[in-house]
């Protein structure tokens, strides 16, 4: 893989070489590689299969998580989530046991303390991880998805954006179904606060807890906003914003 420079950037295929833009820029590489019908069939190329379709059961793992929590998750992720959450899959899969390389299921990692414990506290947005925002402490009612802040003084336990006037926290109780592939998500009302504001305790509640079966997962969001004329308007800058997995169930 080569990085292409100068004026003129290319896409496309000129002879054995690719061009075509990426995340990390204009770039150039040389065509090569097994045919799939190979790839496919013969033995040689069993544990490639069974890699390939691992690989595949994790990122839709990591895709049904993602769009289960879309709704909290809009304005506060950055662009390597899914990446970094189709890691986290393939490391929960692994744990695995009673399956046969190439079957193992991210629904029966999840049975373990371990795999439960490789996504509590994952940050959907990596600029902006709760330790690094909310400096005051929280407890969570794994039973009711209720977070508690005992109490909070924004100006100094709140890391805020210039031009922020208030903070909105939320929280969700989301239900997965790894092994079925689907899943169910209850918010909170918003608490609205003002940056130089004070409470003596924020609680934030789902409205109900959504009755399925699956992995339960309590998630805790924060977002900055500028209020204009009694109108709150975002700032449209993520690297402040916050969601987070506080408890899974």
């Amino acid at each position: 893989m080569a990085r292409q420079k100068g004026i003129i950037k290319l896409k496309g295929a000129i002879g054995d070489i690719s061009f075509y833009k990426s995340k990390d820029g204009y770039l150039a590489r040389e065509k090569g590689g097994v045919e799939a019908s190979r790839i496919a069939n013969d033995p040689a190329f069993a544990r490639t299969r069974e890699n390939g379709a691992e690989f595949g059961h994790s990122a839709s793992a990591g895709k049904l998580l993602r769009d289960a929590v879309r709704v909290l998750g809009k304005n506060a992720s950055d662009n390597r989530v899914t990446a970094r959450l189709t890691k986290i899959m393939s490391q929960i899969k692994n744990l695995d046991e009673a399956n046969e390389r190439g079957e193992r299921s991210v629904a029966e990692g999840l049975l373990l303390d371990a795999g439960k414990a490789l996504l509590k506290g994952f940050n959907f947005n990596v600029n902006a991880v709760m330790g690094s925002v909310l400096y005051a402490p929280y407890g969570v009612d794994i039973d009711t998805g209720k977070i508690r802040i005992e109490s909070l003084i924004t100006q100094e336990e709140i890391n805020y954006p210039p031009g922020a006037t208030h903070v909105i926290f939320k929280s969700g109780f989301a239900v997965v179904d790894f092994e079925n592939g689907n899943s169910a998500m209850t918010c909170s009302d918003p608490v609205c606060m003002e940056i130089n504001g004070e409470v003596d305790s924020l609680t934030v509640i789902p409205e109900e807890i959504p009755q399925m079966e699956g992995t339960k997962f309590i998630l805790f969001c924060i977002e900055f906003v500028q209020e204009v004329n009694r109108i709150n308007y975002s700032l449209k800058n993520g690297a402040y914003n916050v969601l987070a997995i506080v408890e899974v169930v």
